[in-house]
């Protein structure tokens, strides 16, 4: 079921009220509906992976009993390596096996064999990559001595399977989300109205900025041949605030749909385009996958308390694997190594860190050179932009006829968003522009973001950019 869809808006009023006004004195019986509604969520896209949630789901919980049971070295060892594999292994087997298979079969050509690769007809599941690492976590966390396991399987099968953040994050930890099921909540009206502002907020980057960008963007990506430098230049800065209001709004709606439901999830994105370099980039974006990969990969790999190039080696694979996760194509894992390089050319070369203007500009330059290989469907593609930005400038395209609405009106929609991130990044934190608090600016300002919404708005209920990882 996708947030921008009709489905949700009857979903989601339901469930709500249930929740609260009808099932709210009994805790267990409360959470037993939130795990009822988050698999008729998920399973309304396909009922037969819910059988992937559950597997993944009671696997953590019984290697998590068992790791309670047991201080055997040997034992916590096989426990934690069940579920690794269990779950790596239901992740590479939907996500990776055509695609290793077929860069395995590729490699033989060089030696001039041509061997058939073999390939399993199967549909990536939505969120697996999401609702596998998170459970993983919880039992790499439990094996670490962080958290004590839980016996309340109730409660774990909704941490899993919590339907706003289950198919596209953020990724939360255990240690933060699981004992929020534990506890009583509470109705309480302020954090009504602060989820209902963030998710209108979070309606106005996906359907207002993310889709109407995404119009230009698709039209330049899906025709390489046709285009020229300007116009690839024009189509990935496009393609950047796409893909940020595209997942920064779906994180937004999630964190206030589950405000809504008196939980309090972890914010995935802290304003990254006004980073002053790549490393406060990745600080800022993504901020529950990269601080997945910091502590599940980076750190176990030796982090930064090692020899300086066994730390650029870690940092390197960190970004490589991370380029992997998003998806099974060489233009992510080149994505990736890209990413991996900048931030070695920082820790060498800029070790006391960069700050100013300038700076943002440079790195925001770098992010969009990097996205290209993020959106290109494949390398060739990726080459062949990368060429025509160099050495074929061309002319800009512009959209003929009611098609030119489109960037104008995506154009607009950045220009609002960059002034709204503009003032939290530089006046809020200086203190010199209070917030709002007046209730009739505030009713003015949600009404104008949802005016917007409703004129400007792309309703085709269009599947957000990470379902597809």
């Amino acid at each position: 079921m996708l947030f921008n869809s009709i489905e949700f808006f009857i979903f989601l009023p339901i469930v709500f009220l249930l929740y609260w006004f009808v099932l709210n004195r009994n805790l267990k019986i409360q959470n037993l509906l939130l795990v009822s509604a988050s698999y008729v969520f998920y399973g309304w896209w396909d009922w037969r992976f819910l059988s992937l949630i559950i597997i993944s789901s009671f696997v953590d919980y019984f290697v998590g009993i068992g790791l309670g049971k047991t201080e055997n070295p040997g034992k916590r060892k096989l426990l934690l390596f069940i579920s690794v594999c269990i779950n790596l292994g239901l992740l590479g087997i939907f996500k990776y096996f055509n695609f290793f298979t077929e860069s395995f079969a590729h490699a033989f050509t060089f030696f001039g064999m041509a061997i058939d690769p073999a390939r399993l007809s199967i549909v990536l599941p939505v969120g697996i990559s999401f609702y596998t690492f998170q459970t993983l976590s919880y039992s790499i966390d439990v094996y670490n001595k962080k958290i004590s396991p839980t016996r309340d399987v109730l409660s774990f099968l909704a941490f899993v399977s919590f339907f706003p953040q289950l198919v596209a994050g953020p990724i939360e930890r255990a240690i933060n989300l699981l004992p929020q099921f534990f506890k009583k909540r509470q109705f309480l009206y302020k954090d009504m109205s602060a989820g209902i502002k963030l998710i209108i907020f979070g309606f106005f980057m996906k359907l207002v900025v993310a889709d109407r960008a995404a119009i230009y963007v698709d039209a330049v990506y899906n025709n390489v041949n046709n285009h020229e430098g300007i116009t690839f230049i024009a189509a990935t800065i496009l393609f950047a605030f796409q893909i940020y209001s595209d997942f920064a709004g779906y994180s937004l709606i999630a964190i206030g749909t589950a405000r809504l439901f008196g939980f309090h999830i972890m914010t995935n994105f802290n304003r990254p385009y006004f980073a002053a370099s790549v490393g406060d980039f990745w600080k800022r974006w993504h901020i529950s996958l990269s601080t997945w990969f910091r502590d599940y990969v980076y750190i176990p790999l030796g982090g930064n308390r090692t020899s300086t190039p066994r730390w650029l080696i870690n940092i390197f694979i960190t970004f490589l694997v991370s380029g992997l996760w998003h998806g099974a194509n060489w233009t992510f894992v080149l994505w990736g190594a890209l990413n991996g390089i900048y931030l070695i050319a920082e820790a060498v070369f800029f070790k006391s860190g960069r700050k100013g203007i300038l700076n943002v500009f440079i790195t925001f330059l770098l992010i969009c050179f990097s996205w290209i290989f993020f959106r290109a469907a494949n390398i060739t593609d990726a080459f062949h932009i990368v060429h025509s930005i160099l050495t074929k400038p061309g002319k800009l395209f512009i959209p003929e006829g009611a098609d030119i609405v489109a960037p104008v009106y995506a154009l607009l929609a950045i220009l609002l968003l960059v002034i709204v991130e503009f003032k939290k990044e530089y006046f809020d934190r200086a203190g010199r522009l209070k917030k709002i608090n007046h209730s009739s600016a505030k009713i003015a300002y949600y009404s104008i973001v949802v005016f917007v919404i409703l004129y400007i708005g792309v309703f085709n209920s269009s599947q957000f950019i990470y379902f597809q990882f």
